[in-house]
């Protein structure tokens, strides 16, 4: 009886074995079989929302600045993000005055290499993208411009707005028109008027861009301009790209706050401030010694200043003439020029200004406004410390040996002509002129060591609990 329950049992778990094992392989064929039946069915009419570029994400960039190498960094890294993201689009949001070609070229380059569809919108209503902002513009995949926007007047100048005269005016002319006409090329724009803004000057509305083919759309707003892009086809390398972005997410890239304030210093007007500022402060402390806080902050407004020249192209010659207006307003201090050196100091500074920067470009100089406030604010600093200078050195010493000369004190016993004076409180050996008698005022004209000599002041008797 034993033997068939053993043989039953065992029987019951060999099949319980076979069952475990069987399931796995059961699953996977009952998985391959629903792939291969969901593959041979015909797709649904309304699918869900596919991951396409639709799906994808648009970078959105805001520009408002001068064009630097700090702003061609982050743009390049704006590019790069956009290119890892596989972002629908990446939108530059652009106002500029110009900058930098150096910086211009950069930006272009990224741009022209990037992966990712590239618009430049040239936006709010009221921005400009001038000079090397019209560079930019017309390196983009897709350029736009809102309403009441304008763009152009691209012509190289002098480093103080002059007109380049001669051979080198005309190499800088003609290099700045080939390169704009090959980038409006590329994109098949109007390659002539492209140019007129480099070689005649020209700036055009928003209207005026549309109706000249050199953008290619008006675009009031983001939402707007979305919708526009949606389905439009660009040219990357041998490929053509067409954008989805009509229900795409922005997701906004922005500056660092390291970024945003080097690149706020890095701007002339800002580097000039810092210059002068920073000079100033250095001249309070020397006229001032031990007053610390205008020498620290003097020292890292100087420093703050060097890394903006790092970056801008600036003149030694200006550099230098705002440091010599420096030691012009230090010497000051030491030599009687009755204000010369003052005056020359702030022509220098003005001077200095002027001169800091050597750029093709306005945008890049320092503002005449600026250079006058600040040589003014610089004379009245300066005057005002000289004139307490000068209160102080008139104003009669108290303290230490000069400070006893012209004293009155008391005569603690006779002087023939030596004896004892009550002065400050305390009491002196002295030696009279003449005689003095105990109790007679006597006016200090002289010390050596610890003796005085004294004279006395006729007339003036005090009583020794007075003195």
């Amino acid at each position: 009886m034993r033997n068939p329950i053993f043989s039953s049992r065992t029987r019951s778990s060999r099949t319980r074995k076979a069952i475990a094992l069987s399931i796995p392989a059961l699953l996977f064929v009952a998985g391959v079989a629903g792939t291969v039946l969901a593959a041979a069915q015909p797709a649904s009419p309304a699918p869900a929302r596919p991951a396409t570029a639709e799906a994808r994400e648009v970078l959105h960039v805001r520009v408002h600045s001068i064009v630097h190498p700090v702003l061609a960094d982050f743009l390049a890294d704006a590019v790069e993000e956009a290119d890892k993201a596989r972002a629908a689009a990446l939108i530059i949001e652009l106002d500029t005055p110009g900058g930098l070609l150096t910086s211009t070229r950069e930006i272009t380059q990224s741009i022209l290499a990037a992966r990712t569809p590239v618009v430049v919108y040239v936006s709010p209503s009221g921005s400009q993208a001038a000079s090397a902002g019209f560079f930019i513009l017309m390196a983009a995949d897709v350029a736009v411009m809102a309403p009441s926007t304008n763009a152009g007047a691209a012509h190289p100048v002098g480093g103080q707005g002059e007109t380049i005269e001669g051979v080198l005016g005309k190499k800088a002319e003609e290099d700045a028109a080939a390169y704009i006409r090959s980038l409006a090329s590329r994109y098949g724009r109007n390659q002539e008027l492209a140019q007129a803004a480099v070689v005649e000057s020209r700036s055009f509305s928003a209207e005026e861009a549309l109706q000249a083919r050199l953008i290619d759309l008006i675009a009031p707003g983001l939402p707007q301009l979305l919708l526009a892009l949606d389905g439009r086809p660009v040219q990357r390398g041998d490929q053509t790209v067409v954008m989805r972005t009509a229900n795409s997410p922005i997701r906004e890239y922005e500056m660092s706050g390291w970024r945003d304030l080097l690149g706020v210093i890095a701007h002339p007007n800002i580097a000039y401030i810092l210059l002068t500022l920073g000079g100033l402060g250095l001249y309070f402390e020397l006229m001032h010694p031990g007053a610390v806080l205008p020498g620290v902050v003097g020292a890292i407004f100087l420093v703050l200043a060097f890394f903006s020249l790092s970056v801008l192209p600036f003149s030694y010659t200006g550099l230098a003439l705002i440091f010599l207006a420096l030691l012009f307003f230090i010497a000051e201090i030491k030599v009687t020029s009755y204000g010369m050196l003052t005056v020359a100091g702030t022509i220098c500074l003005v001077l200095g200004g002027l001169m800091l920067f050597k750029s093709s470009e306005p945008a890049m100089r320092v503002s005449l406004n600026l250079i006058g406030a600040l040589a003014v604010l610089s004379l009245g600093t300066v005057g005002g410390l000289l004139a307490l200078a000068l209160r102080a050195r008139r104003r009669p010493v108290t303290t230490g040996k000069e400070g006893m000369i012209h004293q009155h004190g008391v005569a603690r016993s006779d002087l023939a002509p030596q004896g004892k004076v009550f002065i400050h409180g305390e009491i002196w050996d002295a030696v009279a002129q003449e005689p003095v008698t105990r109790g007679e005022t006597v006016e200090v004209v002289g010390i050596r060591d610890l003796l005085l000599a004294v004279r006395p002041v006729r007339g003036g008797r005090l009583s020794s609990g007075n003195a």
